[in-house]
C-alpha cells in the first residue's frame, strides 16, 4: 500500500485527483503501478487501477492476472471494479471507501456478487487514515483556491 499512496501523491503533483494503484503478482513482484491520469492523458478511463491493470497485463502477456493482487488507496468505482473482475485479479486492498462512488462495499458490491462469474477476496482499511487524508487534503485545498 505504502507503493499505491506513492503513486498517488505523484498524482497530486500533477493536479490529477491523488489515487494510487499497484498490481502485485504471486510471487510478490510490483507487475504494474500508476497515479490518476486522466486529466493529463485527456482520457476519463485513465483511473490509476485502469493504468495499473494495463501495465501488468502487459508486463505478464496475458490479460488475466489470476493469483494477483490489487492495492489501491481509495475504494474503486464501477469501471475499476468491473475492471478488477474481468482482469480475474484474485485479490484487492484498498485503503479508503469511497461512500459516492465506491463500487466494491460502499455504494454496489461488484467485486464478490454472487451473480458474476468471478469474485475475489476483499480487504478493505489498509492504511485508511493516510489514504484518506490524502485525497480530503486535496480537494480541501482546492476548494480553497477557487
Amino acid at each position: 500500500m505504502s507503493e499505491a499512496l506513492s503513486q498517488a501523491e505523484l498524482a497530486a503533483v500533477e493536479n490529477e485527483v491523488p489515487v494510487g494503484a499497484v498490481v502485485i503478482s504471486s510471487d510478490n513482484e510490483i507487475i504494474g503501478a500508476a497515479g490518476n491520469r486522466p486529466i493529463g492523458s485527456s482520457d476519463p478511463t485513465a483511473h490509476a487501477e485502469i493504468l495499473a491493470i494495463r501495465s501488468a497485463a502487459s508486463y505478464l502477456g496475458n490479460y488475466r492476472l489470476t493469483g494477483t493482487t490489487l492495492y489501491t488507496t481509495v475504494e474503486p468505482c464501477v469501471m475499476c471494479a468491473g475492471a478488477i473482475v474481468n482482469a480475474r485479479i484474485s485479490r484487492l486492498v484498498f485503503g479508503t471507501r469511497d461512500p459516492r462512488f465506491g463500487a466494491v462495499i460502499s455504494r454496489f458490491r461488484l467485486c464478490d456478487n454472487e451473480e458474476l462469474n468471478h469474485r475475489l477476496e476483499i480487504v478493505a482499511g489498509v492504511l485508511e487514515d493516510k489514504c484518506r487524508d490524502l485525497i480530503q487534503d486535496f480537494f480541501r485545498e482546492r476548494r480553497r483556491l477557487t
